[in-house]
C-alpha cells in the first residue's frame, strides 16, 4: 500500500500544482491581489494530500504567541518550506534568490510575500533584505526563516547562518524556534505512514546579544533531533 498511497500522493500533489503553479502566474500580471490565495490554495493542497493521501499525522506542540514574531523554522525537508503558505497567518518568508529567477514564479513570490536571500553579496544583501522586509513588518505579518540555510538531515546541528542574528537584530522582532522532524518521513522517495510534529518553542524576547539569541535558537528548533515520528517503514527505503 505504501507505493499507491505515494504514486497517489504525487499524482494529485504536483498535478494539481501545475495547474496553481500557473494560475499564480497568470494572476501576478493581471489580478495581483489573487496570488497570496492561489499560494495558500496550493499549500493547503499539499498539507490534504499529506494527511489523506500519505497517511501523515501531522501536529503541532507548544503554543503559537498572539503577536507579530520571527519565526525561526528548523528545515529538513520539503515539507516545512511547502507548509509555510497554510501554516501561517499570511507569512513573509525568506528565500534564497535562485527561486526568484524562474520566469513568472519569481513574481508570483515577491507578491505573496518572499523575500531573497542573496548570501554570496555579503552585508549589501543584508540590507536589501531588510528594506524588503520593512512593508511587512510593518503591516505586522509574521515573519518566516529557515536559519540554518539549507536543508538538514534529521539529527544534524550545524551552526545557524551568519545573517540570521544581523536580522534579529534588525527586525526588532522576538523570536518563535520551530523544532521540525519532517526529514525521517518526507525526506524519501517513498514516504511512509507517521507523525511529522512542529514544535513551537518559548518566544524569545527581541534584543539580546549575538550569542545569547544564537544559542537559544540553535536549542530550541533542535528540540526534536532525537524524535522520529515513523509508524511503519517501506520494505526497501528509497532515499
Amino acid at each position: 500500500m505504501i507505493y499507491l498511497r505515494n504514486i497517489a500522493f504525487y499524482l494529485t500533489f504536483y498535478g494539481g500544482s501545475i495547474v496553481l503553479v500557473i494560475a499564480a502566474v497568470i494572476a501576478a500580471y493581471i489580478a495581483p491581489s489573487k496570488v497570496r490565495g492561489i499560494c495558500e490554495a496550493w499549500s493547503g493542497l499539499h498539507n490534504w494530500a499529506c494527511r489523506k493521501l500519505l497517511g501523515l499525522n501531522i501536529v503541532e506542540t507548544g503554543e503559537r504567541p498572539d503577536f507579530q514574531a520571527f519565526y525561526a523554522v528548523k528545515h529538513e525537508s520539503f515539507f516545512e518550506a511547502i507548509n509555510v503558505p497554510y501554516g501561517f497567518d499570511r507569512p513573509a518568508l525568506f528565500a534564497k534568490q535562485e527561486l526568484f529567477a524562474i520566469p513568472g514564479w519569481g513574481l508570483a513570490a515577491r507578491l505573496f510575500g518572499a523575500i531573497p536571500v542573496k548570501r554570496e553579496e555579503g552585508a549589501r544583501a543584508l540590507r536589501t533584505m531588510i528594506k524588503d522586509a520593512r512593508p511587512f513588518v510593518d503591516a505586522g505579518r509574521p515573519i518566516v526563516i529557515f536559519p540554518e540555510g539549507t536543508r538538514v538531515p534529521h539529527g544534524e546541528r550545524p551552526p545557524l547562518g551568519a545573517g540570521f542574528a544581523a536580522l534579529y537584530k534588525l527586525l526588532g522582532l522576538p523570536v518563535v524556534p520551530v523544532a521540525v522532524d519532517s526529514g525521517p518521513l518526507y525526506q524519501r522517495t517513498w514516504k511512509p505512514r507517521g507523525t511529522i510534529t512542529m514544535h513551537f518553542g518559548e518566544p524569545i524576547e527581541a534584543g539580546l546579544p549575538r550569542k545569547e539569541i544564537e544559542a537559544r535558537v540553535h536549542a530550541a528548533i533542535n528540540a526534536l533531533n532525537d524524535h522520529r515520528g515513523v509508524e511503519r517503514m517501506p520494505p526497501s527505503p528509497i532515499a
